[in-house]
This record gives structure tokens, C-alpha cells and sequence, in this order.
């Protein structure tokens, strides 16, 4: 979705999960009507994310709204160029509906954790369908009954006997983890970029702020306190990285 608030623009990706074909069929329709459904396999809304959340939902009560890579720069929820402090601010009256969040590459559920009011939200890891070799790299596990209301409700109550646990790519691997110009080969700790005055020693452009310190401006825990229920996490490396 792309909107404006406070004279800033928003560019923010979400997930959508339906239940059904038909479901997903009548939300296209009505989406349509705000944007286009053809665009790099990313469809582009122009509407407020509680809009999205107000089309979406009362077309189909059952779907879920999953704000998509959370802290990556660019099209996420709390990114440092068009993102939100909380998800309060971003969905505004509809924010009840969210109870899912997607990490991303770039963090992962014990960095999330560093912010108690987070704990609310189950923490989701997908791959990345837009690349084939990619999809599994991250994983959520599950036992539960195979449906999809199953599957949503174990998410929704983040039951640890339902969902087991999240499988996990290492943060320090991506791209948007820490600040930096990637065509400057610059690649900056918080610290880092503090110290040069969030400008590039290279171009002198202003870095792009990162996942790692996005967190550190907005957390209120010190790194190794989860939460009390905290659906745990395994780090894996793909066989592609190893080889």
C-alpha cells in the first residue's frame, strides 16, 4: 500500500492469507478498484493500511493481515525511510486486527523481542516467493490440524504446542541488516553511522538506516530477555550457502 500521513509517504507490504480461491477472487476484485494487480508480482494499492485492513477484512472475516518484513528500510512497517514507531500508528482504529508479524531476513525473533510491545504479536519467517531458490531459507513449524483455520489459530494464540518454532536465515546476512550504501561498499554498525553523522564517507549521501538500528532507537529491552511465552527460533544455513 502507498499513502500519505503528516506530509510523509508510506510504502508498506503486507501478506494476505484467505481461505479460500473464491475468497482470494472477491478481495482481488474489490483491490482492483484502488490500484494494480500486475505490477512485478507485487500489487500496488494506493489506500491507508486500515483501509486495506477495513476492504479486506469485511469482505472476508477470516483473512489475516500480516505486515510484510517488518524492518527492512524500504516497504515495511517500522522501516527507517516510510515506516511507523508502532503499529498503532500505521493501522490507526484497525490495529486489533493485527496480531502477526513477519521478521524478514534482515531480523529475527530475538531482535523483535527487544521490544515489549511486540509481545502481543506472533512472529512469523517466510522465504521469499519472488525466488525460487530462496523458498523454505526461512520456515515457520507447525502441529496442528492441517487447515487453514488450524493453522491461523495456532498463530493467533501463539500456542508453543501448535506452533513449535520458526526457522530461521542469520540477520547479519542481509542486506538491510545493518546501514550503509551498497554501490559505495559501505556497511555500517548503529555505532558506525552515528559517528559519521549518518553520511556516507564515500558519496556523502545520507546512509540508509538499517534493521539493527531501527531496533536500537526503538527498543526497550537489552538483547538475551525474552518475553515469558516466546515462540522459540532455529538458525539454519541453506544447503545453496554451504556449497
Amino acid at each position: 500500500t502507498l499513502f500519505y500521513k503528516g506530509g510523509k509517504a508510506h510504502q508498506i507490504h503486507h501478506v494476505l492469507f484467505a481461505p479460500s480461491l473464491s475468497a482470494v477472487e472477491r478481495i482481488n476484485r474489490e483491490l482492483a478498484a484502488f490500484g494494480s494487480l500486475d505490477i512485478d508480482g507485487r500489487p500496488t494499492f494506493r489506500m491507508e493500511a486500515w483501509r486495506l485492513a477495513e476492504v479486506v477484512l469485511g469482505l472476508e472475516p477470516r483473512a489475516v493481515i500480516v505486515p510484510a518484513h517488518a524492518w527492512t528500510p524500504w516497504f515495511s512497517i517500522f522501516g527507517s525511510t516510510s515506516g511507523f514507531d508502532t503499529v498503532e500508528e500505521c493501522f490507526e482504529h484497525r490495529a486489533k486486527d493485527i496480531f502477526a508479524l513477519e521478521t524478514g531476513l534482515s531480523s529475527d525473533p530475538a531482535m523483535n523481542r527487544r521490544l515489549s510491545r511486540l509481545d502481543r504479536y506472533a512472529l512469523l519467517s517466510n522465504s521469499d516467493s519472488h525466488s525460487a531458490l530462496r523458498i523454505g531459507r526461512e520456515a515457520n513449524v507447525f502441529d496442528c490440524e492441517r487447515s487453514y483455520d488450524g493453522i491461523v489459530s495456532a498463530i493467533r494464540s501463539k500456542d508453543p504446542a501448535r506452533f513449535l518454532y520458526t526457522l530461521e536465515f542469520f540477520p547479519e546476512e542481509g542486506k538491510y541488516h545493518y546501514d550503509g550504501h551498497r554501490q559505495c561498499k559501505i556497511r555500517w554498525s548503529p555505532a558506525e553511522t552515528t559517528q559519521h553523522g549518518f553520511r556516507c564517507s564515500a558519496c556523502g549521501r545520507r546512509v540508509t538506516v538499517g534493521v539493527m538500528h531501527r531496533i536500537e532507537a526503538l527498543a526497550d529491552r537489552p538483547e538475551g530477555t525474552p518475553p515469558p511465552r516466546a515462540i522459540p527460533f532455529k538458525r539454519m544455513v541453506p544447503l545453496e550457502e554451504i556449497v
